[in-house]
């Protein structure tokens, strides 16, 4: 008798976890939303659309070219996090999250009553706060979750006083009636009301001192962090478009020009400073924060918008990609390059050119007023633009001379098309895009600006370790969210 020696195991094959049907459910709201939204931009453009439901709501092509834009970010988020967040415990949650802060973002540039404004403010702060701690069992979110909502609490706190005090002065509580009274309003509340609505928003939008919540924030999943970088710290730009008639009354633009100047400077410099790569996006977004709040403070706020939607897109795909650029980054000595006079002549060309094509294109910057720094800051981009491809030691020289101008024009083209589309849809809004005539104070720090720009990007400042020590210091985040506590 032959015996089968053949040990004959029991084996299961591998089973794809289930998906929620939360996330399913998510995807068909959120991409349904945009392609409705979408259409309505569409339509916008010839038709423009003001629909009215006193005294809450009010819906213009304002409103609907934030909703396309919150709604393409979320349901690119919600797709993305099908896979990544596949076999996550708190996997709907999350989406449940996503999806209220999608909808506080949409009811707040919907909001006409002064009441509604605030509770869409205060929703998007609690909504992001429970994002960034979604995973329960991880002791530093919860605690990055904390202290976060703290922040996004006092922002609320500023808002609230913001818009209470002249809506009692003048017992009007929609934005619609309490903008056309603001030359009604005493100075000193005006004053009082622009200064509180500027703390609420540089709270938001991460500038110094504010900042170190969105450096605490990195615990939070990269879906979420896209979602932040891309839609939560926006909405800066957002809120002081809607209140731009207060800011303007009280001339307080000026406080805005300098305090987003000083934090684009020193984020730009501490960015440098990273090795972790979501902080080194994080330090980034902060430093584009704080060039969308100078355009604010320059009278552009349409400029500033066109600024959130651009740095939206870019923003979503570096963090969604940013495992793939751990995984593909090796360990390396720094390399110090040296710029030769020709290739400074192309970058000095490149961005005098880009500046001259935008101020033709868009008729900004042809005039001695404040729009001669919103054509610096094209020149600056397109400038960095160009020293990026030229510092390329994989490109050939002739790649180079193609790439260049190729991307220069389209760049350019895009950027004032935009510029002028998004100009149109804010039609509706009261000084959206009123230039400053020039003061000594946007001379004199517009100065300071350009010094610490070239001081960052020649590196002067690694030959001061007190300054080195100091940059490293402000760019570190909460202490209690950084490994400090053992996962429960």
């Amino acid at each position: 008798m032959a015996f089968d020696n053949t040990i004959k195991l029991n084996t299961v094959a591998p089973t794809t976890p289930k998906k929620p049907a939360m996330q399913t459910l998510a995807n068909i709201v959120l991409w349904s939303l945009f392609g409705i939204n979408l259409s309505l931009l569409i339509i916008g453009f010839n038709q423009p659309i003001d629909w009215n439901f006193d005294p809450f709501i009010s819906i213009t092509n304002f409103t609907i070219l934030i909703w396309t834009t919150v709604t393409f970010f979320s349901a690119i988020v919600s797709s993305y996090a099908t896979n990544y967040l596949t076999g996550f415990t708190y996997h709907s949650a999350f989406m449940i999250r996503c999806l209220g802060f999608t909808f506080s973002v949409m009811l707040l540039v919907m909001a006409n009553h002064i009441l509604l404004v605030i509770l869409s403010w205060l929703l998007m702060g609690v909504f992001m706060s429970q994002l960034i701690g979604v995973n329960k069992k991880w002791g530093e979110a919860r605690e990055a979750s904390k202290f976060t909502l703290r922040y996004f609490l006092t922002g609320t706190g500023f808002l609230s006083v913001g818009l209470l005090i002249p809506a009692f002065y003048t017992g009007v509580f929609t934005i619609t009636k309490l903008t056309a009274l603001i030359s009604e309003i005493p100075l000193f509340i005006t004053l009082i009301s622009a200064m509180c609505i500027i703390g609420a928003a540089v709270v938001q939008s991460a500038m110094y001192p504010f900042h170190r919540w969105l450096l605490s924030a990195m615990t939070a999943p990269t879906p979420a962090s896209a979602l932040m970088h891309a839609g939560f710290v926006n909405g800066a730009g957002i809120l002081l478009a809607l209140f731009a008639t207060f800011l303007f009354a009280s001339n307080t633009l000026h406080i805005l020009f300098i305090i987003g100047g000083l934090t684009a400077i020193i984020a730009q410099f501490t960015k440098l400073l990273q090795v972790n790569v979501k902080q080194k996006l994080a330090c980034s977004t902060i430093a584009q924060m704080g060039f969308m709040i100078m355009q604010c403070g320059l009278g552009f706020f349409n400029a500033a918008v066109v600024h959130l939607i651009l740095h939206g897109f870019y923003k979503a795909y570096l963090f969604l990609s940013s495992g793939e650029e751990v995984g593909q980054t090796k360990p390396q000595q720094p390399i110090h390059l040296r710029i030769q006079p020709l290739q400074a002549f192309a970058v000095l060309l490149f961005g005098v050119l880009g500046a001259v094509l935008f101020a033709l294109w868009t008729g900004k910057g042809t005039k001695l007023d404040s729009g001669i720094f919103l054509t610096l800051i094209v020149a600056i981009t397109v400038g960095q633009a160009t020293y990026n491809i030229v510092k390329e030691k994989s490109l050939s020289v002739v790649q180079k001379s193609i790439l260049m101008p190729v991307l220069f024009m389209a760049g350019i083209g895009i950027y004032a098309l935009m510029y002028l589309g998004v100009t149109q849809l804010m039609a509706d809004l009261p000084m959206i895009a009123q230039p400053l005539p020039l003061s000594w104070v946007q001379l004199v720090f517009g100065i300071v600006f350009l010094l610490g720009f070239f001081l960052m990007k020649l590196g002067i400042y690694q030959k001061f370790p007190w300054l080195y020590v100091k940059l490293l210091n402000i760019s570190q985040p909460y202490k209690r969210s950084v490994l400090m506590y053992k996962s429960k």
